[in-house]
């Protein structure tokens, strides 16, 4: 009994020390005061569920699931199902949570609200809405800003995910966390521009909120700001804005965020942005899509959207077996989705195996009608990237959902156009006209005689009629005139075509039908010949006349417009230019071509110095010749005497004559040669 009664005082002890340390929030000394306890009674069911407690507070989630699982005998659902959903909850076992919510006996309010968010989790988003309706409707706490702003998250990914058009919620925009909802809400939608005026909102919002705090840095700030930032860059992308979006997303990664699930989405925005340029960043951007935790982060068509690029990636960086890889296991995960199997027919064709292509995509199109359509689009690209037109045409006319279409029908009369098969594109028109004969007799029963038709219709008779016009099927475009003649007898645009058929056919029928056209003086044009005239697409443009006085107004009056003479100016004569000279007549014509021209005379220079030995010349020696003259000097002169010509000597010796017709720059250019050389003799 004494020792009973110690323990009792002991546990006792240790209990208040428990609620101490749980109120102080010190839940690491309370955990060891706990299981104190439990060595005195193991089975305490309050003590289990206080070391559970703790646990949780510590972030020991997969402990404190240990400890319930080990005392279930003690521990029933009903004592402990929010604490076990909860660590559930937060180690991903999202689907074990929800059934432990489902088993628990009473749903208390806890549990509703941890009810919520694993049916967010599981993207369950119609059950979740009305969960948090349920929530708001009957609760008044101070937990009821924060159930509004998840009741917004839904929404948004409702918009987002599910294209469904979101309600109006009614609430009032006070937190840049509603904002923030309203514009993901908005880009679901399409609505780019409302959605950025919203984020500026609530970035602004987030600044006034965050600054009111003195222990927050601006550091901290920049860090919460960082998902709005990405949305609006997000924005930008999806504007065509992708310089300034790559700038945003770029500084968003340099502040290095603790959010993976948003790093990932940026790093995979960015890739995309690259595309199969810049492959190199796109390898280091995609390390940050694998980083632990992101498939936790993130919902299902994101991952998708990911693991897609990743797939693209490698086959931009030819690596063709990774591609394979991961758009096989695309395929396995989602067998009717069309994209990976159009990623492997892209690998395959840039392989060159073409053939192989297009029959994956045809084995494709078989498994899955529904899809088909797309990938015969497809395999046509291919077939014309092969040059096998028909064939493309071929696989176009299998898409009956697609037959009628005016795009499809222009695509195929072109093609067959080219490949100069008139009849076959004759019959694309018939068929697509009988298609909308058919559509109309369906959905407009009865025995009316006459049904108009649609515009559609009408425009596709008469580019038939055209075609054939074209073609010289003058008898087939006929009788398409005449049917749409019928449906607006007031065209006179086709009773003008109709006309010209018949002119080429049976010239009386279209003189009959002319008498059906409307008279030039009832067609009231309504046209500003001024106004025509002075716009920009006139290619002539009359000249506003200048006010007229005096003679000159009676002159204009009495004779009409009179056009001014130009004067000629006169042309510039040559500086030596002589009046006296009669001009040659020839002086127009290249020298080669005139008259008097020879040709360059040859040997001009022979007689001239510059050949045989150094200073000798062939004609004028004797004149040269010092010995000969009486006045000449002799050949030695003596020391002290004078120059060795005389002063009124013209003679020249023969090493300072230049040779006759030599330039006179000859001397400079040889002196520049000289004063450039290096070295010696």
């Amino acid at each position: 009994k004494m020792a009973a009664a110690a323990g009792a005082a002991a546990a006792a002890g240790l209990w208040s020390e428990v609620n101490r340390c749980g109120q102080n929030g010190d839940f690491a000394r309370a955990l060891k005061s706990v299981n104190k306890i439990l060595q005195i009674n193991k089975d305490d069911v309050t003590a289990l569920q206080c070391k559970v407690v703790c646990l949780i507070q510590n972030g020991n989630f997969k402990e404190a699931l240990g400890v319930i699982n080990t005392h279930t005998k003690v521990l029933t659902s009903d004592v402990i199902a929010f604490e076990k959903a909860y660590c559930e909850y937060r180690l991903n076992r999202i689907e074990s949570a929800l059934k432990t919510i489902q088993s628990a006996s009473q749903q208390t309010d806890k549990l509703k609200e941890l009810y919520g968010q694993v049916l967010y989790r599981l993207e369950r988003y119609d059950d979740c809405l009305a969960a948090y309706r349920d929530l708001i409707r009957n609760s008044q706490d101070e937990y009821e800003e924060e159930r509004k702003t998840n009741l917004s998250a839904v929404v948004a990914a409702q918009s987002t995910w599910e294209k469904v058009v979101p309600e109006d919620l009614g609430l009032r925009e006070a937190t840049y966390e509603l904002c923030y909802n309203s514009a993901c809400a908005l880009i679901g939608q399409g609505k780019l521009n409302e959605a950025m005026k919203k984020l500026q909102k609530a970035e602004e919002l987030c600044r006034q909120s965050l600054s009111e705090d003195s222990d927050v840095t601006e550091e901290d700030i920049e860090a919460e700001l960082a998902i709005i930032h990405g949305q609006m860059a997000y924005i930008m992308q999806l504007q065509g804005r992708t310089e300034d979006a790559l700038q945003l997303y770029n500084q968003i990664i340099k502040l290095k965020p603790t959010d993976v699930g948003l790093l990932a989405v940026i790093a995979n925005n960015i890739i995309t942005i690259n595309k199969d340029q810049n492959v190199f960043d796109s390898k280091k951007k995609v390390k940050l899509t694998n980083a632990e935790g992101v498939e936790h982060k993130l919902s299902k068509k994101q991952l998708q959207a990911i693991e897609f690029n990743k797939a693209l990636l490698a086959m931009y960086t030819n690596q063709a077996d990774q591609c394979r890889k991961l758009s096989a296991s695309l395929q396995s995960q989602s067998p009717e989705h069309l994209l990976p199997v159009l990623i492997q027919a892209a690998q395959l064709c840039r392989e060159k195996q073409h053939a192989k292509a297009v029959g994956l995509l045809q084995d494709f199109a078989d498994q899955h009608p529904a899809n088909a359509a797309e990938i015969k689009l497809t395999m046509a690209q291919l077939k014309i990237a092969q040059g096998s037109v028909t064939k493309a045409c071929m696989i176009l006319r299998s898409i009956e959902e697609l037959q009628h279409k005016p795009g499809m029908v222009s695509a195929l009369v072109t093609m067959y156009s080219h490949e100069e098969d008139i009849d076959s594109a004759i019959e694309v028109f018939t068929q697509a006209i009988q298609w909308y004969q058919q559509h109309q007799a369906r959905t407009n029963p009865g025995c009316c005689v006459f049904q108009p038709k649609s515009s559609v219709h009408l425009s596709l008779i008469r580019e038939a009629a055209n075609f054939k016009l074209k073609h010289g099927r003058k008898k087939e475009a006929i009788s398409d005139l005449e049917e749409l003649w019928k449906q607006n007898p007031k065209d006179v645009h086709t009773l003008a075509q109709l006309i010209s058929a018949y002119s080429l056919v049976d010239p009386e029928k279209a003189k009959v039908l002319s008498k059906h056209l409307p008279s030039s003086d009832t067609m009231s044009l309504k046209v500003d010949v001024d106004a025509l005239e002075n716009s920009h697409g006139a290619t002539y443009v009359r000249k506003k006349a200048g006010k007229l006085t005096g003679d000159n107004q009676q002159k204009e009056q009495g004779q009409g417009e009179v056009k001014k003479k130009k004067k000629k100016k006169k042309g510039k004569l040559p500086k030596n230019y002589d009046p006296k000279v009669t001009p040659d007549p020839e002086r127009w014509l290249p020298m080669r071509e005139r008259s008097y021209y020879r040709g360059r005379k040859k040997g001009k220079k022979k007689d001239q110095v510059g050949k045989g030995t150094q200073g000798s010349t062939t004609t004028g020696s004797s004149e040269l010749d010092a010995s000969r003259t009486a006045s000449s000097p002799p050949t030695s002169p003596r020391p002290g005497s004078g120059a060795a010509v005389s002063a009124t000597s013209n003679v020249i010796p023969p090493r300072h004559q230049k040779p006759a017709g030599a330039p006179a720059t000859k001397k400079k250019q040889q002196q520049k040669k000289k004063k450039g050389a290096k070295g010696g003799w």
